[in-house]
């Protein structure tokens, strides 16, 4: 609070001298609303939330017989083998747009490498490779349109889905449209009845962090649910370099 002091100059004073008021203010008052303030927004505003990439893993799922659910999973299982053109000098080649030039071997299920007559050359290797493309309109292309064929089942109803949402069919409030859409996508992706993937993603010392940010979109691109990421094995090397001899490239 405010108090108005009355100088008396020592007792000594002046006939017709004026008074000297001096005015003392009070701060702990201040200081008590600040501290209130700035614990009522301490604990009423929301912090800044991490960016995050968000990945699915992989989920426990209960089978009976562990026989079925190997010979299944083989089926469904694609391989990734992420890897980055680079010069004699180490550093990343690009195209013409500034692209890095980034290369997939795939292959699916287990890999093949048998060599029955011992030529050094695998007699039916089943690696194969792509890029990562963009689509040309709604046609998918590169790796992107491999993903897609192995998880159309998948993709067909969740555009079913889409197509309900925009028209609003699930309720006239658009908030609660996308949180059902969000939650019927998920059950989509995690139906077992469906033809689903198994995506193993696998890096060579020479892939870049660009390469493999790229397959983790296409994951999400594909609304694929079930990946993973792994080390390159002696056997996926020797399956690219086999690709590579009998694919020299330009």
């Amino acid at each position: 609070m405010a108090q108005i002091e009355q100088s008396d100059n020592k007792g000594k004073k002046k006939k017709g001298a004026q008074k000297k008021m001096a005015i003392h203010v009070d701060f702990t008052p201040m200081v008590d609303m600040n501290m209130l303030l700035i614990t009522f927004f301490m604990l009423c505003t929301t912090m800044i939330k991490s960016q995050t990439l968000s990945i699915s893993l992989p989920t426990n799922e209960k089978v009976e017989n562990e026989a079925q659910m190997n010979k299944a999973k083989e089926s469904e299982a694609i391989t990734l083998i992420l890897t980055t053109d680079r010069d004699e000098n180490g550093r990343i080649k690009k195209d013409d747009e500034g692209n890095e030039l980034n290369t997939v071997f795939y292959y699916f299920g287990q890999p093949q490498i048998a060599d029955e007559n011992h030529d050094g050359i695998i007699d039916d290797n089943n690696i194969k490779a792509e890029r990562f493309i963009g689509n040309d309109g709604s046609v998918q292309r590169g790796i992107r349109k491999i993903l897609h064929d192995r998880n159309k089942q998948v993709l067909a109803k969740i555009d079913a889905l889409k197509a309900d949402w925009r028209d609003k069919k699930f309720s006239p409030n658009k908030d609660i449209n996308d949180s059902i859409y969000q939650a019927r996508a998920k059950e989509i992706r995690n139906d077992s009845t469906l033809t689903r993937p198994v995506v193993v993603i696998k890096a060579t010392p020479q892939a870049s962090w660009e390469s493999l940010i790229g397959a983790l979109d296409e994951m999400q691109i594909n609304q694929i649910a079930r990946y993973q990421i792994d080390n390159i094995t002696t056997v996926d090397s020797a399956l690219i370099i086999d690709y590579l001899k009998k694919n020299p490239r330009k």
